[in-house]
């Protein structure tokens, strides 16, 4: 009865979205993909743990994550890694996907107040109010990458068009009013600075600087 668990999911669960509109906490579950599906489905299990046991128990569904120290077959770091290794850039369909990005500290911070909140039972979206196509974000990390880590031609020249992933969503994006009206959390972190940092870090730990 002491016992207190915060689930972290993803904003996946509730499928695509077009052009416009955003997730919020009332937004309906639409999978479309075994992993999305498998991620509402433990959402399911913790919402079943509060109703019938008492658990007390938190939800958070965030944006796509990003920082330091992230694993490799992730986003950004797959486009570090590959451009680094002068290896062709994978940009799934013509790159127009639209993703909302969260840098891991302000991710951090939020769960934090959630975790120490008494919202018991309730879920949480978490954005970071960044919203980027596929595209858009591998230039503007291979640009940066062409001024920290210069080679003859620009990293851009490696970006290679592959066939679109099954059931890959269209757009994310996070609607914080939830959170931010009770717990007062918003995220504040500087997009460009943290892509920068980075950046810096896998340059480190690739010991390419």
């Amino acid at each position: 009865k002491d016992s207190v668990f915060c689930h972290i999911s993803t904003d996946e669960v509730f499928g695509t979205l077009g052009a416009v509109g955003k997730f919020d906490e009332n937004s309906p579950y639409a999978p479309n993909s075994p992993y999305s599906a498998s991620k509402a489905s433990s959402d399911m299990l913790v919402r079943s743990y509060f109703h019938t046991y008492g658990l007390r128990t938190f939800i958070t569904n965030c944006s796509n994550n990003y920082g330091p120290r992230q694993h490799y077959e992730k986003f950004i770091p797959t486009i570090i890694r590959h451009a680094l290794h002068n290896q062709p850039i994978p940009i799934y369909g013509d790159g127009s996907n639209v993703r909302d990005w969260l840098f891991v500290k302000d991710h951090c911070v939020a769960i934090d107040k959630v975790f120490h909140s008494q919202h018991y039972g309730e879920s949480f979206v978490i954005g970071g109010g960044i919203e980027q196509s596929n595209l858009s974000l591998a230039h503007k990390i291979l640009t940066l990458l062409d001024e920290l880590a210069p080679k003859k031609q620009s990293y851009t020249k490696l970006i290679s068009f592959v066939e679109d992933r099954l059931g890959h969503d269209y757009r994310y994006a996070i609607n914080p009013a939830k959170i931010q009206a009770k717990l007062g959390f918003q995220a504040t972190s500087d997009f460009d600075a943290n892509l920068r940092e980075t950046i810096q870090y896998y340059l480190k730990v690739l010991q390419v600087c």
